[in-house]
């Protein structure tokens, strides 16, 4: 098999070299060059032909985000950032998967060479898919004219729970790798009234707040990182912690968010797997699952147990899809009812909240 190509972005030399060794102690890759700053990154690129590139944010005369935003209009190619672990760090690696990256991992603060071979079977499969995804320019999506949202009886659980009770739908998202971008286009899409929605992404516990933040600059919703005990409501969408499970519960008189300390799962904390077997648990039927891009298969069997109970299901199909992982693996194990891109799955997410619920599902409050 043919080796990933890539060409190492940063301007710290010791960076370059433990970056360097790391990649190439995976034999499907290849570190064909790298650089210290984007101008003499430019001219690499041009001599080497890089399949991937790994780009540092913050570095001399000119900033990464500059030269994605340029190489992104220019020559499009797959971009792993390379990211720091502060509030700073994490705005400006959610800006550059705005602007086209497809991934990023995070550099450690000490300890660097230990601590990224720590990482370095997940830092070279993100380089891997990387040379598969197809970077996309930013999606505009004009917001949607809706009917009033219909509301839907509480509906029966899976059979080893106790039932759940409630009176709307809930949509309920899972994404990975390119997933922040495909969330805010679906997001962007939803009107003020649309259904609550909570959603699982991976990412670091130092990135979830402020991707919540900016997700809920850009949409009608009020989008949040979720609480543990908060009460879910329509017009309002939950987003995972970096660092926790986030569940959907009954507590008696309400659906909330619970968040939960536990293990990872898929090797992934938050793990969609947890939340969409809450949803079957505690919500039901009047669940809409919907699993969007993102390598791995972390997803797909909890969106198998949502169809199994009747609950609509839907992933985003392979061509809009940054890495077709997760869907994928839903979609071949025929998990999801539907597939669609991703400019269809907000209208189509919304359609499905006006559907009511099969009588048989339902339990009274």
């Amino acid at each position: 098999m043919q080796k990933v190509r890539v060409l190492i972005v940063d301007d710290s030399a010791l960076v370059r070299k433990v970056l360097s060794t790391m990649l190439e102690s995976d034999p499907g890759i290849e570190v064909v060059g790298t650089a210290a700053d984007p101008l003499i990154a430019r001219d690499k690129i041009k001599q080497l032909n890089p399949d991937v590139l790994t780009l540092d944010v913050e570095m001399p005369r000119m900033d990464g985000l500059t030269f994605l935003e340029n190489l992104m209009r220019l020559r499009p190619m797959p971009v792993v950032m390379v990211s720091t672990l502060t509030e700073r760090g994490a705005d400006v690696t959610l800006r550059a998967l705005e602007l086209g990256a497809v991934d990023f991992f995070t550099k450690p603060a000490a300890d660097l060479a230990n601590t990224f071979m720590e990482h370095a079977p997940e830092i070279c499969a993100k380089v891997r898919l990387a040379a598969g995804a197809k970077p996309r320019e930013r999606t505009a999506v004009a917001k949607l004219d809706v009917a009033p949202r219909l509301s839907a009886d509480a509906v029966l659980p899976r059979a080893q729970t106790a039932g759940s009770r409630g009176g709307t739908r809930i949509i309920a998202i899972g994404a990975s790798t390119g997933g922040t971008e495909a969330i805010r286009v679906v997001l962007e899409a939803m009107p003020p009234t649309a259904p609550p929605i909570v959603i699982t992404q991976h990412i670091p516990a130092a990135f979830s707040g402020p991707f919540a933040a900016r997700m809920d600059s850009c949409s009608a919703m009020r989008v949040c990182e979720a609480r543990d005990g908060q009460p879910i409501q329509p017009g309002h969408a939950y987003i995972a912690p970096g660092s926790q499970h986030l569940l959907v519960m009954w507590d008696g008189a309400r659906h909330v968010c619970r968040l939960h300390d536990g293990p990872p799962v898929n090797r992934h904390k938050p793990a969609v797997d947890v939340l969409f077997r809450s949803m079957a648990a505690s919500v039901g039927a009047a669940t809409i699952g919907c699993l969007l891009t993102g390598m791995g298969d972390d997803g797909a069997r909890g969106l198998g147990e949502l169809k199994e109970i009747g609950a609509p299901t839907l992933v985003q199909d392979e061509a809009s899809s940054v890495v077709w992982g997760m869907p994928g693996a839903a979609w071949k194990a025929g998990a999801a009812s539907e597939m669609l891109p991703l400019d269809a799955i907000a209208a189509r997410l919304l359609a499905l909240a006006h559907t009511p619920v099969p009588a048989a599902a339902r339990v009274g409050t």
